[in-house]
C-alpha cells in the first residue's frame, strides 16, 4: 500500500504504476477513458483535476482508494448531506 499526501505523490505513485504495466500515457488514457493532457497534468502532480477521472484512471491502473482515520459511512449513498 503506498501512502499518498500530496497530489506530486500521487501523480508520482501512478505514474510508476503505469510504467510498471508497460503502458503509455495514451494507452492508459484510452483505458480510463479520459484525454492524453489529463494523464499528463494527474501525472504533474496537478491539484486542480477532477476526482472523477482521477478514480477511472486508478481503477484502470488495477488500484483503488482506501481512506483510513474517517469514520465509516452510515446509512445509504447520501450525497453531501
Amino acid at each position: 500500500m503506498t501512502t499518498i499526501h500530496t497530489t506530486q505523490q500521487l501523480g508520482k505513485a501512478l505514474r510508476a504504476a503505469r510504467k510498471q504495466l508497460g503502458l503509455t500515457q495514451s494507452q492508459l488514457a484510452l483505458a480510463a477513458g479520459v484525454g492524453l493532457r489529463f494523464i499528463v497534468d494527474l501525472e504533474a502532480g496537478k491539484p486542480t483535476l477532477r476526482l472523477k477521472n482521477s478514480l477511472r484512471v486508478i481503477e484502470a491502473l488495477g488500484g483503488e482508494i482506501s481512506l483510513n482515520g474517517l469514520p465509516a459511512p452510515t446509512g445509504g449513498d447520501d450525497h453531501g448531506a
